[in-house]
């Protein structure tokens, strides 16, 4: 019992810091040998340089191209002027009158093609702010818009999408970006379905009292270290954003929207058809780590994806770019803090299952879960996104000390990898939203409000209905299986 107490008190302690803006590089192995420190007999410096340092170092060189390519990309798509272009487009085509659902779909193009939520939400809210102003909807409801086209569906559910959340399982259970694609997009649909209906429904219940957009200003903001640190686990340094920033002219949006879809359609062809085709019998060999081709041709895709996506950029780019060398530099430097950040909360993960009172923990989970390991797989990796703040950590903390027995369990019960692959994904979103998050609190921030003004409607779009949506797809996924 000592012991659980102490895995419970690191844990409360890494949340209440991290969200006071403390590094959790320093938090993770803290918080980890503090709850050693409760397990009598368990050996402190080896649960440091063994455990925590083990699978820390795993998790950097397992999804590290990944991290870096993406904030690459999002950084070329931003400073072009790419990611701009696309949502001007979107909206000018949709209207004032379609206001909410032409700021969806813009940050769902942008999400869905690889670009980081934050140079999103940077590029999307200026447009969304005078959009709404324009079509007089109370500016309270732009950070959940933004959010259910970049926080949710795009991020979890879609199949292909190249977000880090979806990328995380593929070596733990051998899956492609693709897995179990239409449970995906119906799963999709739904939370789309829903927060469009939600964010509609406010819009017109505010029109009915007389509540505009209200008088606010609508400066860009720059962020100080705090800032940095509690947005860090969403795969982008948001201090190498500078909204001040643009780039020598819009490219038209043909061009804005290629690299978009070479992202997604080069990670198709080759996550399903070209890679295995490749001769790759080599990987078995202990020089290549004893590996299989199931297990990383997913992470073969994205990187491949994402490098012929960014030189596209670069080409059509050229003179826009007026800066390349200093656009690649924050890109590249935007991916270390937060891949950082994650690697110290697996660590932390895993020194936590090392220690006897886990299995009280995970004994706890097993019975909630009644023996469905969807069930168990949903509820854990919820929770752990949901105390960590983290989609990626949380996931990432589950895989790392659960994923095989779930993998294992799957098999025996004629579980689809693929479908514990979907469940994982979309379980991430919906408590990793809740006020501590740093992509909740970050958002906010860049639309210059509070917690108190708009997280309501967030916690709609992007906690409640992204919770059914998992019922849902749990439901389906036991009934049918993965299709």
């Amino acid at each position: 019992m000592i012991g659980l107490l102490g895995v419970v008190f690191a844990l409360v302690l890494l949340i209440w810091l991290a969200y006071r803006g403390i590094s959790v590089l320093l938090l993770g192995p803290l918080m980890a040998l503090l709850a050693t420190l409760f397990a009598a007999g368990t050996p402190l410096m080896a649960s440091y340089t063994q455990l925590f340092m083990g699978s820390a170092g795993q998790f950097i060189i397992q999804y590290f191209p990944l991290f870096l390519l993406g904030a690459i990309f999002g950084k070329l798509m931003d400073d072009s002027g790419s990611a701009e272009a696309i949502s001007q487009t979107i909206v000018g085509h949709l209207g004032s009158e379609r206001a909410i659902l032409a700021v969806v779909l813009a940050c769902a193009v942008l999400t869905y093609g690889g670009v980081s939520l934050f140079v999103v939400a940077f590029a999307v809210y200026p447009i969304a702010a005078a959009l709404f102003r324009q079509a007089d909807i109370p500016k309270r409801l732009v950070p959940a818009t933004i959010a259910l086209g970049a926080f949710t569906f795009t991020m979890t559910a879609l199949p292909g999408t190249p977000a880090i959340q979806n990328a995380i399982p593929m070596p733990h259970f051998g899956t492609t970006p693709f897995a179990a694609p239409f449970l995906g997009i119906i799963t999709a649909l739904v939370m789309f379905g829903l927060g469009q209906w939600w964010l509609s429904r406010q819009a017109k219940l505010a029109k009915g009292v007389g509540e505009g957009y209200g008088a606010h200003e609508d400066q860009p903001v720059s962020f100080d270290k705090t800032q940095r640190e509690l947005s860090a686990g969403e795969g982008f340094d948001v201090t190498l954003i500078e909204p001040d920033i643009k780039a020598s002219g819009l490219p038209p949006f043909a061009l804005a929207i290629a690299p978009v879809v070479l992202v997604i359609v080069l990670n198709y062809l080759l996550s399903t058809h070209l890679i295995p085709r490749l001769d790759t019998q080599y990987l078995a060999e202990p020089i290549y780590g004893s590996t299989s081709l199931d297990a990383v041709r997913g992470i073969w895709a994205i990187i491949a994806s994402l490098t012929f996506a960014s030189l596209l950029l670069i080409g059509m780019n050229w003179r826009r770019l007026g800066e390349l060398r200093r656009t690649l530099d924050d890109g590249a430097n935007a991916s270390v803090l937060p891949i950082f950040n994650t690697a110290s909360l697996v660590g932390f993960g895993a020194v936590i299952a090392a220690l006897p009172a886990f299995d009280i923990i995970k004994g706890f989970v097993d019975d909630l879960g009644g023996g469905n390991p969807l069930v168990s797989l949903a509820l854990s990796v919820n929770v752990l996104a949901g105390v960590t703040g983290s989609a990626s950590g949380g996931m990432s903390i589950a895989l790392q000390t659960l994923g095989a027995e779930y993998l294992a369990l799957a098999n025996q019960l004629g579980i689809s990898p693929d479908l514990l692959h979907r469940v994982t994904t979309v379980a991430t979103g919906g408590l990793d939203s809740l006020p501590h998050n740093g992509a909740v609190v970050t958002l906010l921030a860049i639309c210059g409000l509070t917690h108190r003004e708009a997280y309501k409607d967030v916690f709609m779009v992007a906690v409640v209905f992204p919770i059914l949506s998992l019922v849902l797809l749990v439901v389906l996924g036991s009934l049918f299986g993965a299709f």
